[in-house]
């Protein structure tokens, strides 16, 4: 039967060459940008408690015993520069508590070191922070801008575009048909792992998508906020207005979207466990890959090898081909690492990316 584009496209849409170019831009640029999802989303996931993890890692200020006249700020930065050389004093952070540890920023090649000196001797009594607390401030940092300040905070946002690419093109392609999407809600054990993995990849994908499709526009609103912002402006203008824009809530919720930053542990429990769901969907299109791409051309590398020894093994002299003593043996199609069922089919059928169960091979 011969059905018009929509129509292919809500029956059988495996077949259209559009969905299988969209399937190829998945593919690769979910392997591509593997690393980078992975680093994302475990650290977004943790760093959803970061005020939770800032409490529990905070200490008491530092103090120290009290000997003569405290230093004053150009003592202690010159006890900081012979304390490390080549640094240059950012700043320098004295609290009212004359016993209390007096925090000095340095700066180097665009590197910031935070140290704690004593007011009183100018002694570097070390890191201020706690190591739990950097810790998290890192996770902060490498989720945030990719720990690469300014240049890393971009290349985050491209990495946002494409994992919004990612999600668009995950969409088109999870729809299998109308007669067995219901299928592709759930991942069924059948006895053949690399059907479950599919459906593993393509149930998790429908139920994290609107999540992850949240986490990714806002990602991308973080980092270049610009453009959103013209549009509430050119939708609202604020000679038009007074007080705050419903656009600009809108952004605001954006924001909140992204962080989990609303009602409580309930939904910062929930972001958390969902944030590891790119991680899963990573994994299982990693597997995807590995069996359509390198073991392929694995295969076709040992057929390859394997081809010398076995013209030697069944080499004839051209004299015995030309007077019809013998004849070359043909290709067994077995050879094939897409080789025909025992069924007789006209043609072997392909390995379904698509994860069409009918065509899946045991």
């Amino acid at each position: 039967m011969n059905w018009t584009l929509p129509g292919r496209l809500w029956r059988n849409p495996q077949n259209v060459w559009a969905r299988r170019a969209l399937f190829q831009i998945h593919l690769w640029a979910g392997v591509g940008a593997g690393i980078y999802i992975l680093l994302i989303s475990v650290s977004g996931s943790v760093i959803v408690f970061r005020n939770e993890l800032y409490k529990s890692f905070v200490r008491p200020p530092l103090v120290v015993e009290p000997s003569g006249t405290p230093l004053t700020d150009d003592e202690l930065k010159a006890a900081a520069k012979r304390a490390y050389p080549g640094w240059t004093i950012a700043k320098v952070w004295r609290v009212k508590n004359p016993n209390q540890v007096v925090e000095i920023w340095l700066e180097h090649n665009q590197k910031r070191k935070q140290r704690a000196f004593n007011p009183y001797t100018g002694a570097d009594l070390g890191n201020p922070d706690p190591a739990g607390l950097r810790f998290v401030l890192w996770l902060v940092d490498l989720h945030d801008n990719l720990l690469y300040q300014d240049i890393g905070r971009k290349v985050n946002g491209a990495g946002a575009i494409l994992l919004t690419v990612l999600c668009i093109t995950g969409a088109v392609i999870w729809w299998p048909g109308i007669v067995s999407w219901r299928r592709s809600l759930v991942a069924n054990w059948t006895g053949n792992w690399k059907r479950f993995n599919w459906g593993l990849h393509s149930a998790l994908g429908f139920w994290s998508f609107a999540f992850v499709f949240v986490w990714a526009v806002s990602g991308i609103y973080l980092v270049f906020p610009d453009p959103f912002t013209a549009v509430i402006d050119y939708l609202q203008p604020d000679e038009a207005q007074r007080g705050l824009r419903a656009g600009d809530e809108v952004l605001r919720w954006v924001a909140r979207l992204h962080f989990g930053r609303f009602a409580g542990w309930p939904i910062k429990t929930l972001w958390f466990l969902i944030g590891f769901a790119p991680v899963i969907l990573f994994i299982t299109g990693a597997i995807m890959w590995w069996n359509r791409v390198i073991i392929p051309l694995l295969a076709e590398e040992g057929q390859l090898r394997r081809k010398p020894a076995a013209e030697d093994a069944t080499a004839v002299s051209p004299a015995e081909i030309f007077t019809g003593l013998t004849t070359p043996a043909a290709p067994s199609i077995e050879a094939s690492p897409y080789r025909a069922r025992a069924s007789g089919a006209a043609h072997p059928p392909l390995l379904c990316e698509e994860g069409n169960i009918s065509q899946l091979e045991d």
